[in-house]
């Protein structure tokens, strides 16, 4: 058997240079195949400058700034819109589930075999009105209509 020391003795020392050839040849293939994206946007959601008003102060008056970007409106505005109106076709595989929110069938209301509307019994009208006229502090509520 040949031991660990033999094996290192057998060994060429590395090239320097070849080793740098191969590390830059490397290097070059990396970048040629990435691709650097640089498109910047604000996000309005984050306060770009968080310093603190003094504690004792009173508040600034804002009533003279009536300015309104209204590109940056439209972008918050669309922000807050639920997903549906903000896309036309669901964006992930999560929204996919829910994405058609309307029945496939119309139920029909007046057809009692396949309607089954909620219902109140006797205890649940008792223990109903005893939360409403607990909860007014022992008077009893006028009932709204």
């Amino acid at each position: 058997k040949i031991s660990m020391a033999e094996k290192k003795e057998g060994k060429e020392p590395k090239n320097a240079v070849h080793q740098n050839a191969i590390m830059v040849e490397t290097i070059k293939k990396e970048n040629f195949h990435q691709k650097l994206y640089t498109n910047y946007g604000v996000n309005p959601f984050r306060r770009l400058h968080t310093l603190a008003p003094k504690p004792n102060a009173p508040p600034e008056d804002l009533s003279g700034i009536t300015e309104e970007d209204s590109h940056f409106v439209g972008v918050i505005e669309r922000a807050h819109l639920e997903p549906t109106k903000k896309y036309t076709v669901p964006q992930t595989e999560s929204q996919e589930i829910g994405w058609i929110t309307k029945p496939l069938l119309e139920t029909n209301k007046a057809d009692s075999r396949l309607y089954f509307p909620k219902n109140s019994c006797e205890i649940t009208k008792y223990m109903d009105a005893y939360w409403r006229f607990k909860g007014t502090d022992g008077k009893p509520e006028a009932k709204k209509a």
